[in-house]
């Protein structure tokens, strides 16, 4: 009995240590989980508050304000114009074909917007708000608002789209805005979230592309407090984001208004550049399109049609195009010559309408030649033999050089879509390029603006105002940024001799002036304003020694696209230079006939800063005029349509 009392003893002994050492455990374990909790609740409540204010709360972005765009005297060139579109959603609409139909049968739905609709609802989520018709006019809102209760889902909203008001004049200048794609994406290495914002804009082509940068701004945000399911319940706060630069042009829109009348009917392009300060007072290529058709996308139809023109509206020939500069170029032969020491101002070369290199004959445009010429003769008259025989004396390199340094074959930094540097030949390029040596027919056609050479029109009216004002004069396009003054495009003196400058200028003068100067039936009466300039054709076809025996055919008979290219470059006043001005007409022929006209008119429109007394004009020209003055007043106003009827 003793023995069982002492093993119930020692029982109970053990039971009590396990019992303590459990409890001990629970005790520890309590104490660490009422610990953690307090340091989860009071230690640590800050941060857990605001990571489940996350997961209700979203922060969404805002589209930034486009910056705008002007001309140098404020007229608006690219606004945001409030836009009313109809959006909706598909998780409340329910039967979503039955809502569109009804809602077609309301307002006009585009069926390629329809398209895109659809496939935007195929890939974002049932709650996201889809765009099925933008700009569409306040009459069109009303009669979705009166209907709402039918059309479950659907919500007019409002919002900026980018509108152009002078439509096709500044087409190629500023470009246009477009949605977002997945190309531009995939082009841009590390694209700010605003990019992926619906129906978010950016500059495709022209400025609105090139200042992108300055113009988009900066993307706003707003806290949204969302359900579980990401729906937005309720806005919570909003910061507004930054508008983008506003930009000033130098360009002025009444002038490049006319400039684009006057070259209607015409595969042309004309630049008119201040010689004090580099600006563009216009900068036009003919024919143009209306930006605001590529803003919501264009339709099919409306870009065939401009694809297959074959004038090329969507070309910019300003900067883009690139032609042999013809006799326009021979102030450049003429002056790396004068440069280099190898002729003089009173050195004389006979002409008998052709010059022999080698074996091969270099032909003046000039059949039966223009006899003995010196250097002012050669430019007043245009006499090709002239240059052959200077050029060969002279060499290319120095030639390219001096066309360089004019701003030919230099790539002009302006905020423009394509803009080409042209080709100025050397010996190093040919062999570098074509793996052949240069030759010295390749000089002669070099000389007078044939074979490798190209300029664009931009180049070209940058050449003649350097020629005229003796200073490396850059075109500037951005005049001013937030009202920020930019750098002037005056440039500094040119390092060429001035007493070479003046014999060029000189002989440019006699083209306009002298009775028997090539440009002398498109000169400039007032004595104030008097014009220097250069005509030019480039060939664009072969003349075989056939055609040229027999007679080389007149571009009038032949088709448009065979024809010669008309140039003309000038300068204004002559004793104190304003602005310089280039134009080029494609396929239209002797630059005297087609290209300076249009120069002569377009300087006088700018000195004028309008149109000009009729007294401006030669006589005989001045009941012509008079009646261009007011076809091209009817066409700037919107009365006579710009489809290209007068074309050749």
């Amino acid at each position: 009995m003793k023995r069982n009392l002492k093993e119930l003893e020692y029982t109970h002994r053990q039971v009590s240590r396990r019992a303590l050492f459990v409890g001990g455990l629970q005790a520890a374990f309590v104490g660490g989980l009422a610990m953690r909790m307090r340091y989860m609740q009071v230690d640590q409540a800050d941060e857990f508050r605001l990571l489940a204010e996350e997961n209700r709360i979203n922060i969404r972005l805002i589209a930034p304000a486009r910056g705008e765009l002007f001309d140098r005297n404020g007229k608006i060139l690219g606004q945001n114009t409030p836009s009313y579109r109809i959006i909706i959603v598909r998780e409340d609409a329910g039967d979503v074909e039955k809502v569109i139909s009804d809602l077609s049968k309301l307002i006009y739905l585009d069926p390629e917007d329809l398209e895109r609709a659809r496939a935007e609802m195929r890939r974002a989520p049932a709650f996201l708000p889809i765009t099925l018709a933008d700009q569409v006019t306040w009459e069109e809102i009303s009669k979705v608002a009166v209907n709402a209760p039918s059309l479950p889902g659907i919500t007019p909203e409002v919002g900026l789209a980018r509108h152009y008001p002078q439509m096709s004049d500044f087409a190629h200048v500023i470009g246009y805005v477009g949605p977002v794609s997945d190309y531009d994406l995939s082009q841009m290495e590390d694209p700010e979230p605003v990019l992926r914002i619906p129906r978010f804009q950016i500059g495709k082509v022209g400025l609105e592309a090139k200042r992108e940068d300055l113009l988009r701004g900066r993307a706003g945000a707003k806290r949204v407090e969302v359900n579980a399911g990401g729906r937005v319940m309720r806005e919570l706060s909003r910061r507004e984001g930054d508008a983008g630069a506003d930009l000033q042009l130098s360009v002025d829109g009444d002038l490049q208004q006319y400039v684009q009348a006057r070259l209607e009917g015409e595969s042309a392009s004309a630049v008119v550049i201040d010689c004090e300060s580099g600006d563009l007072r216009a900068i036009v290529s003919a024919p143009s399109f209306d930006p605001n058709l590529f803003v919501r996308g264009i339709s099919v139809a409306d870009y065939k049609r401009l694809t297959d023109d074959p004038y090329r509206p969507l070309a910019n020939k300003s900067v883009q195009g690139t032609y042999p500069p013809g006799s326009t170029f021979k102030m450049v032969t003429a002056l790396a010559a004068l440069e280099a020491g190898v002729v003089g101002p009173g050195d004389t070369s006979y002409c008998p309408g052709f010059h022999k290199v080698g074996n091969r004959r270099f032909h003046c445009w000039k059949r039966g030649g223009h006899g003995t010429v010196d250097l002012l003769l050669s430019l007043k008259r245009s006499c090709d033999v002239y240059y052959y025989d200077v050029a060969v004396k002279t060499g290319i390199d120095n030639i390219s050089a001096m066309a360089n340094k004019l701003g030919l074959g230099v790539k002009h930094d302006l905020p423009m879509s394509a803009v080409r540097s042209g080709l100025t030949p050397t010996q190093a390029w040919k062999e570098r390029v074509h793996g052949e040596g240069w030759l010295v027919g390749d000089t002669a056609n070099s000389s007078i603006g044939q074979g490798f050479m190209l300029a664009s029109p931009l180049q070209l009216a940058v050449m003649s105002a350097r020629i005229a004002t003796g200073r490396a004069v850059t075109p500037r396009l951005v005049k001013s940024i937030d009202g920020v003054e930019q750098p002037s495009g005056a440039g500094e003196p040119l390092d060429i001799n001035e007493r070479n400058l003046r014999y060029i200028r000189n002989a440019m003068y006699a083209v306009s002036n002298d009775r028997r100067g090539t440009a002398y039936r498109s000169r400039i009466i007032e004595d104030a304003y008097r014009m220097a300039g250069k005509t030019g054709t480039s060939q664009v076809r072969n003349i075989t020694k056939a055609e040229r025996a027999a007679g080389v055919i007149r571009n009038r008979d032949l088709p448009w696209e065979r024809r010669d290219h008309a140039l003309f470059v000038c300068y204004a006043p002559f004793d104190k230079p304003k602005y310089a001005v280039a134009v080029v007409v494609e396929h239209g022929g002797g630059g005297s006939k087609a290209a300076a006209p249009v120069a002569r008119d377009v300087m006088l429109q700018a000195l004028y800063n309008g149109n000009p007394p009729l007294e401006a004009y030669p006589s005989k020209d001045r009941e012509g005029i008079k009646e261009q003055q007011e076809r091209l007043d009817r066409l700037r106003d919107g009365i006579a349509p710009s489809d290209g009827s007068d074309r050749a």
